[in-house]
Parts: C-alpha cells; sequence; structure tokens
C-alpha cells in the first residue's frame, strides 16, 4: 500500500513528467541556475541531489549508467562527474537552493531561481 507517498504530478503523466524533470535537471547541471515555477523547481531538487549523490561514487561508469535516465546530455553527464561532483566531496546534501522571484505575468504563477550552491561551506 502506498500511504503517505506523494510526488508532485504537475499535472502531466508519468512519462511527460519524467522527461521534462530530466531536462531542467539536465539545464541546471550545464547553467547551473535556471528560473522556473514554484512546483517544478521542488519536484526538480531531491532528483538533482540524488543524481549528485550518485555521481560522488568511485566508480564512474556505474555512475554515469545511473545517471543516465535524468541526463539528456553527454556535456551535462561530463560536466556532472568531473566538476560538480569533486565540488561537493564533502557535503552530504544540500546541493541546491531555491529562491523566490516573484510572480509571472501571464498567469501569476509563482517564479523561482534553482541554483547550485556555489562552494562546500561546512567545516
Amino acid at each position: 500500500m502506498r500511504h503517505n507517498i506523494q510526488k508532485l504530478k504537475l499535472g502531466l503523466p508519468r512519462d511527460q513528467r519524467k522527461n521534462m524533470i530530466g531536462n531542467l535537471a539536465t539545464s541546471l547541471i550545464l547553467h547551473e541556475k535556471i528560473q522556473t515555477t514554484q512546483a517544478k523547481a521542488k519536484a526538480l531538487q531531491p532528483i538533482v541531489d540524488k543524481i549528485i549523490n550518485i555521481a560522488k561514487r568511485e566508480d564512474k561508469k556505474e555512475a554515469i549508467r545511473a545517471i543516465s535516465p535524468w541526463m539528456h546530455s553527454s556535456l551535462g553527464s561530463k560536466k556532472l562527474i568531473e566538476e560538480i561532483a569533486k565540488r561537493y566531496t564533502n557535503r552530504q546534501s544540500g546541493y541546491t537552493r531555491i529562491t523566490n522571484i516573484g510572480f509571472r505575468a501571464g498567469d501569476a504563477a509563482p517564479i523561482v531561481q534553482i541554483e547550485l550552491v556555489e562552494k562546500d561551506s561546512t567545516k
């Protein structure tokens, strides 16, 4: 039974939702900050934390295979494993930050900026 298991469905079927989150994750890894709606950012945050933890593994081949369903670009996978995983070696979680920007003009949806945290601030 699936008691108290909640996912943000975003009004999309499962395959479309997975592709959209994969595209957002790829853009976030490549550009290190993106602007999107609050609901999409909250759905994206645990996925990005998960793929960064996977990229920090010792075996890079297994890491690439494990993150390939979410990363839709080989440049994104390469940047994730070579740069971003090394940046967060001492950090266990909390790789992203969500900052409120305002509201979208057309439908007044809350717009946020989700970005990767700059450096390892834990000492």
